[in-house]
């Protein structure tokens, strides 16, 4: 099935194709990791985490639409959303997308929940895998000298470690814990 097919909304293959359009770009945040969103929302969905799909997948097609490097990027892309949608999803979208911003959702936020592990399933992704999406971060912030990314990254990795769980769904503990404690592990280790 190809990206344009898994589009949540039918009749709007307009806003489908900006967001395609968006999305068309070099660096990590690019086709590839929409795909691999929607790809993991299916995972935990097939798994047994309850969230309305329609809604979440919309947020995933929204999360990084906008993506630049600047610190506003997902309030940009949240705001988007609002613009974008009928008002019976723009605000719970614009929401989800917001908070991708620290990965943070509240227990009882099951859409929240499953966006984020869907977002940070990367983490878990086999070696090559996630060096090539390591490139592609470093890509994303190619303006940056070497020895400041390194001590950002490590910061970003560092706080996402120090969580007693990367995941908040119990579907994506189970499939994705373990391996991505040991990518960060193994790239915290690089990195210092």
């Amino acid at each position: 099935m190809s990206l344009a097919d898994r589009w949540p909304l039918g009749d709007r293959h307009d806003l489908r194709d900006e967001l395609l359009a968006a999305w068309d770009r070099d660096g990590y945040h690019d086709l590839l990791h929409l795909t691999e969103v929607l790809d993991r929302l299916e995972e935990l969905s097939a798994a047994g985490a309850a969230f309305d799909e329609v809604v979440v997948g919309l947020a995933a097609w929204f999360h990084d639409a906008v993506y630049d490097g600047a610190d506003d990027d997902e309030e940009r892309s949240a705001q988007w959303a609002e613009s974008a949608l009928p008002a019976a999803s723009a605000d719970e979208v614009a929401r989800l997308v917001r908070m991708t911003v620290h990965h943070r959702p509240d227990d009882d936020d099951p859409a929240g929940c499953a966006l984020s592990d869907a977002d940070l399933a990367i983490l878990a992704a086999p070696r090559e895998r996630y060096d090539a999406y390591v490139a592609g971060v470093r890509a994303d912030f190619a303006h940056l000298p070497d020895d400041e990314f390194r001590a950002g990254r490590a910061a970003v990795l560092g706080d996402l470690a120090a969580k007693p769980h990367l995941f908040h769904t119990p579907q994506a503990r189970e499939l994705w814990e373990s391996p991505a404690r040991a990518n960060l592990e193994r790239e915290l280790s690089q990195l210092h």
